[in-house]
């Protein structure tokens, strides 16, 4: 049984705290992925994203800096073992760096997930921080005319 990682770097224009809690918690991060996700936001915590399509369990949490997961999707091939998926947040110009790193992901299946974290995460939590700060720009204007 093959296994390879996955590795992708991206900027996300908010601050640590708010790209962890999009992560972690179920409510956030079923807003911004679109579809149902439940969790326990603690250590070995069991998790569900992508209406169950993605479970797990939470290893590792450190608020604001570092997300670890055991994570398999109901794709998963016979055999292999729960991946491991890391994710370190660090603030920079422009927000906050997610250095991600998605390890022993079946070699066959590794493409796909590749593209799925373009796609499904990153793309969608883009967007869904972008909404938030109109949105609190929107907010703030009409409290001032009031």
């Amino acid at each position: 049984m093959e296994v390879t990682t996955i590795k992708d770097k991206i900027v996300i224009p908010a601050t640590p705290d708010e790209v962890y809690d999009a992560f972690i918690d179920p409510k956030k991060h079923a807003a911004f992925t679109g579809s149902k996700a439940t969790g326990s936001p603690k250590v070995g915590g069991k998790f569900t994203a992508w209406n169950g399509y993605i479970s797990g369990k939470n290893l590792e949490l450190e608020k604001g800096k570092r997300i670890v997961q055991e994570w398999v999707t109901t794709e998963w091939p016979d055999g292999y073992a729960p991946s491991r998926l890391e994710l370190t947040f660090a603030k920079v110009s422009g927000g906050t760096e997610i250095s991600m790193v998605h390890l022993n992901v079946p070699a066959e299946q590794a493409d796909d997930y590749k593209q799925g974290w373009i796609d499904f995460y990153w793309k969608p939590l883009k967007e869904f921080i972008r909404r938030n700060i109109e949105e609190s720009k929107t907010d703030k204007k009409e409290s001032k005319h009031r």
